[in-house]
């Protein structure tokens, strides 16, 4: 029975690649902190109008 090694992810190769994947990384992060300000401030402006 031939054993296999689990395959490791090292991360970027270089410093472009480095760039590319932060640059990703922190536009998804921005996108979800939006999107959920935005969901946010939308339920507290349909509390008040049902509230009053």
């Amino acid at each position: 029975m031939a054993s296999h090694a689990p395959a490791r992810y090292t991360g970027p190769e270089t410093i472009e690649a480095l760039t590319a994947d932060r640059q990703r990384m922190w536009g998804t992060f921005t996108s979800m902190t939006t999107g959920t300000v935005i969901f946010l401030v939308v339920l507290l402006i349909l509390m008040a109008v049902f509230l009053l």
